[in-house]
């Protein structure tokens, strides 16, 4: 390995430990309570170092942002999409509930923690597309008969905030804090098919 590549390497390396640091502590102390100089100390590292890396917080957490919603991304794209687009909906809300469960630090940040991002987000942005694959799930449900006529956003919003919920206890309260304690096995699973049971178009609401 030459001295190039060895630097390049080193410099992930520091950067790897800023995004880790960065996101625990906004996650645990608060986005408005962290600054650069708190997150330096965490990883015994100087200030200078972590703006040789990051302009300045808010672009320490889009950078955190763009590679915790890509990973979501890869993870909901795993799989290639059913023929039947109410499958593809429980698909894609199971491979969510995997992704939030498999790395709860991550979906903390992303999804519990308070934060002030003065970027807007793309509609090229991972987070952006990662919302379009339900929603275009949703539309194709739709406009199949599999569900009712509605907006396609407001379903789909829909359908992320159930599971959303499920995942969000799930990875927050520990097991004997659960009402009639511990949680369903399948609670994320029961979750998902009642609220597509909610929006399906047969009369009785049942699976076809």
């Amino acid at each position: 390995m030459g001295i190039t590549e060895r630097r390049e390497r080193e410099r992930e390396v520091v950067r790897r430990k800023v995004l880790d640091a960065a996101r625990e502590l906004f996650r645990t102390e608060g986005y408005e309570h962290v600054t650069m100089r708190r997150i330096a100390e965490a990883i015994e590292y100087s200030p200078t170092t972590i703006y040789s890396h990051f302009e300045d917080k808010d672009d320490l957490v889009m950078a955190c942002c763009e590679e915790d919603f890509s990973r979501l991304l890869a993870a909901l794209q795993t799989q290639a999409p059913p023929a039947d687009p109410v499958e593809w909906v429980r698909q894609l809300g199971l491979a969510y509930a995997s992704f939030g469960r498999h790395y709860p630090n991550h979906y903390r940040f992303m999804f519990m923690t308070p934060a002030k991002f003065e970027h807007p987000h793309g509609p090229a942005s991972p987070g952006e597309q990662s919302f379009g694959l339900l929603r275009t799930a949703v539309e194709r449900a739709i406009t199949s008969g599999r569900f009712r006529a509605g907006d396609a956003n407001t379903v789909a919003q829909i359908l992320w905030s159930v599971v959303h919920g499920a995942v969000a206890l799930l990875i927050t309260l520990q097991p004997e804090l659960w009402p009639c304690a511990p949680a369903a096995p399948d609670l994320v699973e029961q979750a998902i098919d009642n609220a597509i049971r909610g929006l399906r178009s047969a009369p009785d609401g049942g699976p076809r």
